[in-house]
């Protein structure tokens, strides 16, 4: 099992911070504005107080604040000063921050604090666009990079998908206000990253259309029944891992072949193994799209 992360490389920082290692190291022994311990090896590493700070200071500097004031301040001055000017300015960039320490402290306070305060200012479907897709987005890389754990990933993503299902909750109650389409949202066998999926259900209920989440990991075979259930039907599915990347290609003509070809049905698809197959050689039943904000306002 994978150990909880708790210490952090200066190669870490650089990718939560967004700041190079160089002028990090040039930071440290300028302004003495980290305080590392060292490895047997004298290799620097990092706890989470000094990651903290390293966000407070990262977003004060891409703010117009000089490295040289900033390192004159206190560590409380920093994070009163952090304050006051997200205050008094929509602070993507400290919001990110904040979920990320959430992320990494196991913080679910700091994460509905933020989400709170957010939600005062904007709607969710907003705040998922501006606020969650670029942490997730950001998540993907911090993981590939190995800065942070599965166990922080899965953290963060079951603390939005709560959010997503809370808000989804008020509309499963509502009987559907137009028919001419009926959604059949599913994952395909061993994909189980279902976020973009959660949020297109709200999104689909929202707008009034029936949709009937199945969710992961979901045989063709299993869909069948539904052809001869509804019309106007749209399968809808989201390739994040799966099917692997020879195989998408092959998986798609499949799901053509046993469900399109003969049935007024459609497929939409998007995730990013659809890198993997040429879009203009699908049939036309197969629509697939580039991003959630592109299906969304096709619906």
């Amino acid at each position: 099992m994978n150990s909880v992360k708790s210490t952090f490389s200066i190669k870490d920082l650089e990718n939560l911070s967004g700041i190079k290692a160089h002028t990090i190291r040039i930071w440290e022994k300028r302004y003495n504005l980290l305080q590392p311990s060292r490895t047997d090896t004298n290799i620097r590493y990092y706890d989470i107080e000094n990651l903290q700070k390293l966000l407070n200071v990262t977003y004060l500097y891409n703010n117009g604040f000089k490295i040289s004031k900033i390192s004159a301040l206190g560590q409380e001055k920093i994070s009163s000063v952090v304050r006051n000017l997200t205050s008094e300015q929509k602070a993507n960039e400290h919001i990110l921050s904040s979920f990320k320490m959430a992320m990494l402290n196991f913080d679910q306070v700091l994460f509905s604090e933020t989400y709170n305060k957010l939600l005062k200012e904007k709607s969710f479907q907003d705040l998922f666009y501006q606020d969650f897709i670029p942490l997730l987005s950001e998540l993907g890389m911090l993981w590939q990079t190995n800065t942070i754990t599965p166990c922080h990933e899965h953290f963060i993503s079951n603390l939005i998908k709560q959010k997503i299902l809370v808000n989804t909750e008020k509309y499963q109650s509502l009987s559907p206000s137009n028919i001419s389409k009926t959604f059949i949202l599913f994952l395909p066998n061993n994909e189980i990253h279902e976020l973009g999926l959660l949020f297109l259900n709200y999104e689909i209920l929202r707008k009034g259309y029936r949709a009937i989440f199945l969710g992961p990991s979901i045989p063709i075979e299993e869909l069948k029944d539904f052809l001869s259930l509804y019309d106007n039907l749209i399968f809808l599915s989201y390739f994040t891992v799966k099917p692997d990347g020879d195989k998408v290609n092959s998986y798609l003509m499949n799901f053509y072949e046993e469900l399109l070809r003969n049935s007024d049905a459609e497929l939409w698809v998007l995730g990013r193994m659809l890198k993997q197959v040429n879009t203009k050689k699908l049939p036309t039943k197969i629509i697939p799209f580039s991003r959630l904000d592109e299906l969304v306002k096709k619906l």
